[in-house]
This record gives C-alpha cells, sequence and structure tokens, in this order.
C-alpha cells in the first residue's frame, strides 16, 4: 500500500501515455541462455539530429531504474552546448529489455496476449548488448561516437567495448565495474529475497491481483537506496541529534519510505529483480580468459570514472578498467558527498568527463 494507494506495478503499460518515447520492433532476440525473447519491442528517446553520414551518435544507456528519459533522470547532461551537445549530435537512449518502460520486460505481452511475469526470461548484460546491436541495426546506425553509462550503462558500454569495437569509437563507463564482486551480489540477493517473500509476488504473477509486491520491492529499493549514498551524508541528514517525526519515527525513516514510494509508481518488481540478476552475472570476463584478458583486448579508447565516496561501486572496480584496457584514459575520479548517486548529482564534474570522452572519439 502506497499513500493509500493499492498498485499491482509502476511499469508502463500499452494504455498509457507514451509521452516522448517512440517504439521500435526489433525482432527475435537470442540469448545467452538458449531461449528467444520474441519480437521484441525497444521504447527509446533521442535528442538531435543525425547528420547526413550518420556518425554523429551518442548511445546513452541507462542504470538500473533508469529509463528513456535521459533529460528526466540526468539533469543539464542533453541540449544545446550540454554536454551532450544536441547542436552538434545525435543522442539516444533505449530503454533496457527487461526493463518497464516500453521495452519488452516481464510487464509486457507476450505472444500469447498474457503477460510474461514468471515465464518472463533472466538476461545477461551480454542479452542487453546484443539487443542494443538489433536496435541500433533497424534504426540505421552503423558505429557510435561514444557509448556512455553509469552503474548498469557501464557494465553496457564496456561490453559494448569487448564485444563490438567496430561500432563505437570510445566509451565512457561510470560509477561500474568489469565483474560483480560478492559485496554486491550479497546486497543484491538480500533485495531479491525481499521482493521474493511478499505475500502479493505469486511467484512473479501477480499483474491481475488488485495488489502487487509493492512492500517488498520497497524494502529492496530501501536498502539500495542506503547503498547509493554515504554513511556521513545519512548522518549529517538524519543522525541522532536530529529528532524523528511525531510518531516516533526517525526521519531517515521517512526519507527511505518516500524513495519507495517514488520508485513503486514508476517500476516493476519483477524488472526489479530480472535486471538485478544481470548485474550479479556481469563478469567481462566470462569465457574470455578472466576480467584481465578480457580488457587486454579493448580496442578503442576508454574512459572510466570513479566516486571516491562509492561505497557500491569502490573506486578500485574502475581503477581496474583504466589500469588493464590499453588505450583507456587515466582514472577519474569524482569527488562527491553523494556516493554512488554522485553521477546524478555532481552534473558539472561528470560533463566535463563527458566532453573530454567525446574528444578522445572524435
Amino acid at each position: 500500500m502506497t499513500h493509500g494507494i493499492a498498485l499491482v506495478t509502476g511499469a508502463w503499460l500499452e494504455d498509457h501515455d507514451p509521452g516522448d518515447r517512440a517504439f521500435l520492433k526489433i525482432g527475435d532476440v537470442p540469448l545467452e541462455s538458449g531461449e528467444v525473447l520474441k519480437d521484441v519491442t525497444i521504447a527509446y528517446q533521442s535528442w538531435g539530429v543525425l547528420n547526413e553520414n550518420k556518425d554523429n551518435a551518442i548511445l546513452v544507456n541507462h542504470a538500473m531504474t533508469g529509463w528513456s528519459d535521459v533529460p528526466g533522470w540526468w539533469p543539464s547532461m542533453v541540449g544545446p552546448g550540454l554536454p551532450f551537445d544536441t547542436d552538434k549530435y545525435f543522442v539516444i537512449c533505449p530503454n533496457v529489455i527487461g526493463g518497464c518502460q516500453g521495452s519488452t520486460g516481464p510487464s509486457s505481452l507476450a505472444p500469447d496476449g498474457k503477460r510474461y511475469g514468471s515465464r518472463f526470461p533472466s538476461l545477461t548484460i551480454r542479452d542487453m548488448v546484443h539487443a542494443e546491436i538489433k536496435f541500433s541495426d533497424v534504426i540505421g546506425i552503423d558505429k557510435y561516437l561514444l557509448a556512455v553509462g553509469p552503474s548498469l550503462g557501464g557494465m553496457r558500454a564496456l561490453e559494448w567495448a569487448v564485444q563490438h569495437p567496430d561500432r563505437v569509437g570510445a566509451i565512457c563507463t561510470i560509477g561500474s565495474s568489469a565483474v560483480a564482486t560478492g559485496d554486491q551480489i550479497g546486497t543484491a540477493s538480500i533485495q531479491i529475497r525481499a521482493i521474493k517473500s511478499d505475500p502479493d509476488f505469486n511467484n512473479g504473477d501477480y499483474y491481475e491481483q488488485e495488489q502487487g509486491p509493492i512492500e517488498g520491492m520497497g524494502i529492496a529499493r530501501r536498502i539500495a537506496h542506503l547503498t547509493y549514498r554515504t554513511e556521513a551524508e545519512m548522518d549529517v541528514r538524519f543522525g541522532r541529534e536530529l529528532q524523528g517525526d511525531d510518531t516516533g519515527r526517525y526521519a531517515v525513516e521517512s526519507y527511505l519510505d518516500h524513495q519507495a514510494d517514488k520508485l513503486a509508481h514508476r517500476f516493476d518488481a519483477n524488472t526489479y529483480i530480472c535486471l538485478t540478476e544481470a548485474m550479479n552475472s556481469h563478469d567481462i570476463g566470462r569465457d574470455r580468459g578472466g576480467v584481465v584478458a578480457a580488457l587486454e583486448t579493448i580496442t578503442i579508447p576508454v574512459v572510466a570514472v570513479s566516486i571516491d565516496t562509492d561505497r557500491l561501486f569502490p573506486v578500485r572496480l574502475q581503477a581496474e578498467i583504466a589500469d588493464f584496457a590499453p588505450l583507456a584514459a587515466p582514472l577519474v575520479t569524482i569527488s562527491s558527498p553523494f556516493g554512488h548517486d554522485g553521477f546524478l548529482v555532481e552534473v558539472e564534474s561528470v560533463g566535463n568527463v563527458i566532453r573530454q570522452a567525446l574528444k578522445l572519439a572524435e
């Protein structure tokens, strides 16, 4: 229950206003599992104009709970004169497969006309990149000037560099890694358990119910949000010297409730699980001789960006990328009190890095 309103899912559904989203059919997508995701739709948004030579395109890979509307989650980054300068570049952001904002995911209608729910196949980062390649083929972009993304988006950008160096001029990976760590997997597994333990989860087949696993996803989001921010920030804003509300609750509880409430209105619990499990499986070195060997095969410029207070993706993870990718620029570390979420907040510093990465790509 959220603000007294029963919710099943915060996913975009077919009868909802699409807003500025466009939708592209890319056909069937074979998956690493051996399954085939049929008749896939990709929701996307774009800004600027693709030039005659089609060589001014930038691919933005969103983070886990991001979506195709880049200005909506990454303010002051897209527009005339901004880092993603729409006077010069064609900027495009597809919503990832498995997502819940218009691309084919667990809340989408399967070929039989019923929502996938528990039938939606497991995905890997490489599956997501395969779908992005098919999307690019259908939309007519042979090569991006730059692929850039934070967190989950950075994982996908790195896979682009390893798998498809002929399709991208350079990459910029922000607050991300070459492989999921045990700490990340452990924290994520608890979040997944919270969702699956919700009585309304119904093994993922909750779309025809009056109530979905909103409470379980809310607990997952509360846990995740603490990993996105920093201990120091939490103490400054919500330490014990700051009184709770008149019900005896601490202010930090209200803050985390607010974060959970916001997500409930724009996200889907099955997608949360699907994308989290894909991130847990991330390993750039799988079947490639290990992480270092895979990084050493990259033949395009790489810009790796860390946030100095990021406790979810600590600096050492981006340093590994910068150390072993042959054409990597020196590691860029952004100072921020906001932890992993620093990539969303420190837009001036991140914007400067984007401009530098574009110079390398050009």
